[in-house]
């Protein structure tokens, strides 16, 4: 099962009689693990970064006093800190995990504890050195996964959904949420929910986390004072760059628990490899 191309020789049967297809070609394999890694760096760094002013505001400056959302620490009514989240005109204390975590041994004022953030120690400098460098490899990766989509037809395979699965919408939802997952030739293809979560991440998330970043940049804004205006300000689009840095999170957490609970070995083959396992032919199974 040497690498072929996706599309030329897409599946064949090993001795054993189990079928495999060919679903990932080699530059979604390679473009998938680079963003992983990428995203991961972006993470941590701008973890860094808000950490120097952990809070978030609305419009084109900083309303000190009515942030939108805040990670902080306060004094206690019995003289102790703790950590405080408070998302417009609600409170939550986060003690140990947000806004006041321990550090060897050591409660520290701190919005994202050091585990979180990259590099661990309070240092800006550095964490936006990191986010701004990781920040073009992400870009580029994402151009290059684009632009191969696109004249390979890989992008209208994997993003678009078939007019079958969007009418079977419904039944798609109701598999999801019972964990039943496509086998055989069904599961060549990705599923609606798949499709569209995936279209909606790589069209509109990325790039609209990409642009938010850029409009938060003073030398961006000299250049394309129109761009912060798009988000309603600068204030405004580092929130929407936070809120889409937040979503990504809660997709990978999702992603993984699926590729976990559908067969992970199966799932990791594919992306490691290309070759996805179909099973045996029902007939055979049928036996």
């Amino acid at each position: 099962m040497a690498g072929a191309p996706a599309l030329a020789a897409p599946e064949t049967v090993d001795a054993s009689g189990r079928r495999w297809f060919y679903r990932h070609p080699v530059v979604i394999r390679v473009a998938h693990w680079i963003n992983a890694g990428v995203l991961l760096v972006l993470l941590m760094s701008g973890l860094q970064i808000f950490n120097a002013h952990p809070a978030l505001y609305w419009g084109a400056v900083s309303t000190f006093d009515d942030p939108a959302l805040a990670i902080t620490s306060e004094q206690g009514r019995d003289g102790t800190n703790r950590g405080v989240v408070t998302i417009g005109a609600h409170s939550f204390e986060t003690t140990g995990v947000l806004g006041l975590s321990r550090e060897g041994g050591t409660a520290v004022d701190r919005a994202f504890p050091a585990w979180a953030t990259l590099p661990a120690d309070q240092d800006l400098t550095t964490g936006r050195r990191w986010h701004f460098l990781f920040a073009w490899f992400l870009v580029i990766n994402g151009v290059v996964y684009l632009l191969y989509g696109l004249f390979s037809g890989q992008l209208r395979r994997r993003l678009i959904p078939d007019g079958d699965q969007i009418r079977d919408f419904g039944g798609s939802v109701k598999e999801h949420l019972l964990l039943r997952f496509p086998e055989g030739e069904e599961a060549k293809r990705y599923n609606v929910i798949q499709k569209l979560t995936y279209l909606v991440v790589v069209l509109v998330l990325l790039p609209a986390m990409v642009l938010a970043g850029l409009a938060m940049s003073p030398g961006v804004d000299a250049a394309w004072h129109w761009l912060p205006e798009l988000f309603g300000g600068r204030q405004s689009a580092r929130t929407i760059h936070f809120i889409a840095a937040g979503l990504l999170v809660l997709f990978v957490v999702v992603h993984v628990v699926l590729v976990l609970v559908s067969g992970f070995v199966n799932n990791m083959r594919g992306m490691l490899t290309g070759w996805f396992s179909l099973g045996r032919p029902e007939k055979e199974t049928a036996r």
